[in-house]
């Protein structure tokens, strides 16, 4: 398995247009991202298909 990014580099959802931080990957193609919510002012986690995100800018 290649890994594309590593654990802390900022990346984009392809799905949202989010800029997330990877945490770690889970399985395969799984990878554990965090992202900020400003509305409710909390931290998320979420899982998400790597094929999904993209290297932010």
């Amino acid at each position: 398995m290649r890994k594309l990014f590593k654990k802390g580099e900022r990346v984009r959802s392809k799905i949202d247009g989010r800029v997330m931080e990877v945490l770690r990957y889970l399985k395969n193609n799984l990878v554990e991202v965090m992202t900020f919510d400003p509305q409710s002012k909390e931290v998320r986690t979420k899982q998400v298909r790597e094929d999904k995100l993209s290297k932010a800018a």
